[in-house]
């Protein structure tokens, strides 16, 4: 039997509505999907937020993350209640690792994301700049909503460590976006064979849950039938 549960784990400067599409293909498709809607304060408490969403299911669930998001799965994928991890466009820390120390060496040429300085502990990315980098290919009337709505990513989040990558332990899948300037391709590749994920790469920016959310229903439909 298929896993019927999926919950979904948002990033950093956007909040859990950017699933609605993905959500209406799954749940169309007769799945039980819970989106989180995590502060991004911290990691720990991020990680706790989608813990209570864990808890409150039924059975086992597909647990997908993006960007950041996929730091929050790795911590809190060790739940009894997930069966399967999907990262889209994510980060996969190892032990001991967090978001700011997977991008403090960039590569050279790899594109810089214009993320403003910390302001009282928190970061935004800058309005002028988001659409092209972030959502290049959503409408420019909806990346311009995405920036004026962004939340506020809290520097602790980014500095937050995995204790116990859930990977280590559940299968995941992968989804690498070939277009996506905030998290370089080739870093994606990198962190989807460390954790030994079964990839699947579509072209598409960093927000590619919104621009090409048939092709994310459709690996967290393979995550969820896999055997």
């Amino acid at each position: 039997m298929s896993i019927r549960n999926v919950v979904l784990v948002h990033g950093g400067f956007v909040d859990g509505s950017g699933w609605q599409a993905v959500y209406n293909l799954l749940t169309a498709d007769g799945y039980h999907v819970s989106v989180v809607q995590n502060p991004t304060l911290s990691l720990s408490g991020d990680a706790a937020a989608t813990r209570q969403i864990l808890g409150r299911l039924d059975g086992p669930a597909v647990l997908v993350g993006h960007s950041y998001g996929g730091a929050v799965i790795s911590e809190a994928g060790s739940h009894e209640n997930v069966a399967a991890l999907v990262y889209i466009a994510a980060f996969a820390p190892d032990k001991g690792e967090s978001v700011g120390t997977l991008v403090s060496n960039p590569a050279p040429g790899a594109p810089v994301p214009p993320i403003l300085p910390p302001a009282d502990g928190f970061l935004f990315l800058e309005r002028d700049k988001f659409h092209q980098s972030f959502a290049g290919d959503v409408s420019a009337e909806r990346a311009a909503f995405l920036a004026d709505s962004q939340v506020p990513w809290g520097v602790d989040a980014l500095q937050g460590t995995v204790t116990e990558p859930a990977w280590r332990s559940k299968p995941s899948w992968y989804l690498v976006a070939s277009e996506d300037r905030m998290i370089p391709p080739p870093v994606q590749r990198t962190m989807a064979e460390r954790a030994g994920a079964t990839v699947t790469e579509v072209a598409g920016s960093h927000a590619i849950y919104e621009s090409r959310p048939d092709a994310v229903a459709e690996l967290v439909k393979r995550a969820a039938t896999a055997r």
